[in-house]
């Protein structure tokens, strides 16, 4: 498959755990000694079952660090609740959901993300952030140097969604949260994860581009 989706991931056994960290980590798997290439483009999209410890695994830090970002949809905007009853009473709206994209056009928008420019400026910035979480009191363990590799291709990943061939810092700001916070290991009682990090770029200064 192209897409692979594990649903409660985190209710995974061990085993089956680290089976999924070799197709992530090498685009392969090996069965019963045998390896097997998998297709490109492979991607996997994980849920997690964010309540309850019976029958979970917690997923190993070197695990969470290959998933790109890692976003949390929480409860839905009360209008928004109201426009998906709506959307019920006239059947399962998911029956008219189409194909928007297929390999071609996915290898293209990669092709075209791939030729945005990011200035040493930028990079820079992106590497003091992802460095400035590593000397956090709050954090037992920082970003590593795979966070910084992600967040420089979501930041180019969003210029490319507005339009733009080239990052500005406010694109690094936009994705940082979602690129980084799920890498970060807080130390006990450490406060909101997301607002340490809206600290932190507070206290980082943002290069200014011609």
């Amino acid at each position: 498959c192209n897409l692979f989706l594990a649903d409660e991931l985190n209710r995974a056994t061990s085993r089956t755990q680290a089976a999924l960290l070799e197709a992530m980590e090498e685009g392969q798997v090996t069965v019963d000694g045998v390896t097997h290439a998998l297709p490109r483009p492979f991607i996997v999209i994980a849920t997690q079952n964010p309540a309850g410890a019976s029958g979970t695994q917690l997923l190993p830090d070197s695990q969470l660090d290959r998933f790109m970002v890692k976003l949390s949809l929480g409860y839905p905007e009360p209008q928004d609740e109201l426009r998906m009853l709506r959307r019920k009473q006239k059947g399962n709206p998911l029956d008219g959901v189409q194909q928007a994209l297929d390999k071609a056009g996915l290898a293209a928008l990669r092709a075209q993300t791939d030729q945005i420019y990011v200035s040493d400026e930028v990079l820079d910035y992106i590497v003091r952030l992802v460095a400035g979480t590593r000397t956090l009191p709050e954090l037992v363990q920082g970003a590593s140097p795979r966070a910084t590799l992600a967040v420089a291709a979501m930041a180019k990943a969003a210029a490319l969604a507005r339009g733009a061939d080239y990052v500005t810092p406010a694109d690094v700001r936009r994705i940082f949260h979602c690129t980084v916070a799920h890498r970060l290991i807080p130390a006990p009682q450490t406060r909101d994860v997301d607002a340490l990090l809206d600290d932190l770029m507070r206290s980082i200064s943002a290069p200014q581009l011609k």
